[in-house]
């Protein structure tokens, strides 16, 4: 299977959106397509669903589309179901028509086969069984089981009628159904939105084994980076194709930027020398034919484009906290949270400058957790205490504002009336709220322009400590990384809740993790849990910590305690090993600017202004790589404080 896309463009109305996309899809591809929020991401998922929207783009390839036999497109366009009436398993098992019609006739044939064993009966049951065996029949079922239960649904829902569930269920029965139904060139929009980390972590084993090809439009890192092979960006309205991984991609725009960039000034450089002797001989009758040579050269060069820069527009913040709390932030003893019964208890012990991560299991706790703390819904039980001087900033996910009619200046002014216009105009400026869209009403703003509102108004509060509810939902990349900078170099506490992964990883220094009737309090990073999950899983087993009582909990974190000691050596034996490897690696390369400082005072050398150049270039980048090294030599030396 092979489809391909040549010197095509996409627009809308007057406005170009991709002005030449050359795009193709090998059978067994992992494809993510990434670009900014508006940039034309789903707009080119759908354009290869519907050719109709393409036309001739501004290369010089004869415009085309291509495919390889009539491969079955998926893609999730809108929830549609023919019987909201069926329950959800019978919804789910019209993905398997096949098998289930292939299991009935073999029924009947075994009907058959106790009165009649003809040759041709018996030849065509066996068939029937071969063929069952080739398109999955003796799997299917473990496959949906599982993939209902890791989507959140229970034994009882798979029995519901499918208008019982609610709009964001229906998304999800309607996803399940696609990914079943496993189409030639699958196309994600998005999957991990509303999503928790475990029905992620089941998508991405999923779509790594998948058999056919995926072309995935995501801003979750740590997704793309577990799956693709293949990268295509938009930026600027031109689309460009990268191998690897996400973190390969930018690894290789970042070389190809500085490459493309040292390359044209190189030949500006160049340029400027030759101009400059035409110039200067052009009218000087025995120099100039010497002058017209340095034009034809001139003439003669493939020209080098300037590299568009990075499209890294987005918000920043000096974030200044008002007052410092004390060093305990907050205490929580067996608190009870829940709306009409208890969900979860939970008992933790938050300090000064600590960042907690809230995840797990959606609908079991987490949101419910924050908006208690809030104050927003009463506790159940148990109790929780603020410390001494803390300052709340509470984000809420549903970015729920008093009064939606108001504009954005109007929503900030009341908040900080005190500020002059010119003041407002500015710090909204720096979450990307200029000119006239300060003007934009509340209600008309997407859920990105929603979010950064938000986050505005609690920064400029300057609380120390931040309650976060899936801060980064409707953030693209670029967003999401100026938001990590953002609370990494926040020096107060936090305690947020996400399911994406590579920003808890990035941000979180200890985890709360929800599962269904208890929680546990991890000391660590994401991926340190990750390395110890298995052995915590089985000490849950062992310890028998469904009720999550709290002399249970003790055991447990008694038992967790020493499990962590134990990887924090290992974890320091590991830091030791890679700076002594630093070390190592520094004296080697002050070594050779040694021999190279040695080989530029030898005679045939120091005359040699070329060589002398290429020499101290050599130089200067030996020791911007010890420089490099030194950086994280200090990182992993602090680390073992």
């Amino acid at each position: 299977m092979n489809y391909k896309i040549v010197n095509g463009m996409i627009t809308l109305g007057a406005e170009t959106i991709i002005e030449e996309i050359n795009f193709e899809i090998k059978e067994k591809d992992k494809i993510a397509i990434v670009g900014r929020n508006g940039s034309g991401k789903t707009t080119l998922l759908k354009a290869i669903v519907d050719n109709s929207m393409l036309e001739e783009g501004i290369g010089t390839e004869k415009f085309g589309v291509y495919k390889q036999g009539t491969p079955q497109i998926g893609y999730l366009k809108q929830i549609e179901f023919e019987n909201s009436n069926c329950s959800m398993i019978e919804e789910i098992l019209k993905v398997y028509k096949p098998i289930t019609e292939l299991e009935e006739k073999l029924k009947r044939l075994q009907k058959e086969l106790e009165t009649n064993q003809s040759d041709e009966l018996i030849k065509d049951y066996t068939n029937s069984v071969d063929r069952l065996e080739q398109i999955g029949g003796y799997t299917y079922k473990k496959e949906y089981e599982i993939a209902i239960k890791k989507f959140g649904f229970s034994e009882e829902d798979k029995y519901k009628k499918i208008n019982e569930f609610s709009g964001g269920q229906k998304t999800k029965i309607a996803f399940l159904k696609l990914l079943l139904s496993k189409p030639d060139i699958l196309l994600l929009d998005e999957p991990t939105n509303h999503l928790d980390i475990t029905a992620i972590e089941w998508l991405e084993n999923y779509l790594k084994t998948y058999p056919n090809a995926v072309v995935i439009v995501s801003h979750d890192r740590m997704f793309l980076n577990k799956i693709v092979n293949k990268v295509y960006e938009i930026e600027y309205g031109n689309i460009k194709e990268y191998t690897g991984n996400y973190t390969e991609f930018e690894k290789q725009k970042r070389i190809n930027y500085e490459k493309q960039l040292k390359d044209y000034e190189y030949q500006q450089e160049e340029i400027k020398r030759l101009q400059a002797i035409a110039d200067r001989f052009r009218y000087k009758p025995t120099k100039a034919k010497m002058a017209l040579s340095k034009l034809k050269q001139i003439e003669r060069m493939n020209i080098i484009d300037e590299p568009n820069k990075y499209d890294l527009k987005t918000f920043h913040t000096n974030f200044n906290i008002e007052i410092e709390s004390g060093k305990m932030v907050l205490t929580a003893k067996e608190l009870q949270i829940g709306y009409n019964k208890p969900i979860q208890k939970i008992s933790f012990e938050l300090y000064k400058g600590q960042k907690l991560a809230v995840i797990g299991e959606n609908g079991i706790g987490k949101s419910t957790l924050l908006k208690t703390l809030n104050g927003d819904i009463p506790k159940l039980g148990g109790e929780f205490e603020y410390g001494y001087h803390v300052k709340k900033g509470y984000f809420d996910q549903q970015m729920e504002f008093s009064n939606e009619g108001n504009t954005v200046f109007d929503e900030f002014y009341e908040s900080f009336p005190n500020l002059t216009t010119t003041q407002i105009r500015t710090i909204l400026g720096t979450f990307l709220f200029s000119g006239e869209d300060v003007f934009k009403k509340i209600k008309v703003l997407s859920g990105g322009e929603k979010g950064r509102l938000q986050l505005c108004k609690i920064f400029k509060k300057g609380p120390n400590l931040l309650l976060l509810d899936e801060p980064t939902n409707h953030m693209d990349i670029v967003g999401k990384e100026s938001l990590e900078n953002i609370l990494s170099e926040y020096k107060g506490t936090m305690i947020f809740v996400s399911h994406d992964r590579y920003f808890v990883n990035k941000i979180a220094d200890s985890l709360l993790i929800f599962k269904p009737g208890k929680v546990t309090y991890f000391k660590g990073t994401y991926e340190e849990y990750m390395h110890k999950k298995e052995d915590l899983d089985r000490q849950d087993v062992k310890l028998n910590l469904g009720n999550n009582e709290l002399k249970e909990e003790n055991t447990k974190t008694t038992s967790n305690k020493k499990e962590n000691t134990y990887f924090i050596n290992k974890e320091k034996n590991r830091t030791k090993n890679k700076i002594t490897k630093l070390e190592k690696e520094i004296e080697e390369i002050e070594e050779k600017i040694k021999k190279t400082k040695q080989e530029m005072i030898q005679e045939e050398i120091s005359t040699d202004y070329v060589k002398l150049k290429e020499l101290q270039d050599k130089i200067q980048e030996m020791n911007e790589e010890i420089e490099s090294k030194m950086i994280k030599w200090e990182e992993l030396n602090n680390n073992l404080l």
